[in-house]
């Protein structure tokens, strides 16, 4: 199975796929002045910028598949029109699933059968 750190979330008016590939972590870096790792040190240190929680879910979305346009939209409708903290908890759930991977996903190889003995 490959480890794309893609998750579906219930956000906004349904539930949505999420995904923060390499593309998208390096725009995020570039539109929040900070790198991923530290983006995530702030939202869980409560240090975060209300364009941490913006970004993170409006690239996070045009990576699980959304046009820019109609995620621009929903962040706009959902996150910038809400209080911040509402949408804190799915920006870490998916800036961790960017750099962690998916917790669903399995790390590691898948062990060998164990031979029958006869």
């Amino acid at each position: 199975m490959a480890r794309d750190a893609r998750i579906e979330l219930d956000f906004a008016d349904g539930t949505h796929s999420f995904r923060l590939g390499w593309g998208e972590l390096a725009t995020l870096q570039e539109e929040c002045d900070a790198g991923p790792y530290m983006i995530l040190h702030r939202l869980h240190s409560h240090q975060w910028r209300v364009q941490d929680i913006a970004n993170v879910i409006r690239l996070g979305l045009v990576g699980g598949g959304m046009p820019p346009a109609d995620a621009l939209r929903k962040v706009r409708n959902y996150v910038e029109k809400r209080p911040p903290l509402e949408s804190h908890p799915v920006a870490i759930a998916v800036i961790s699933a960017g750099l962690l991977g998916a917790p669903e996903e399995p790390v590691g190889e898948p062990e060998a059968p164990i031979p029958e003995v006869a």
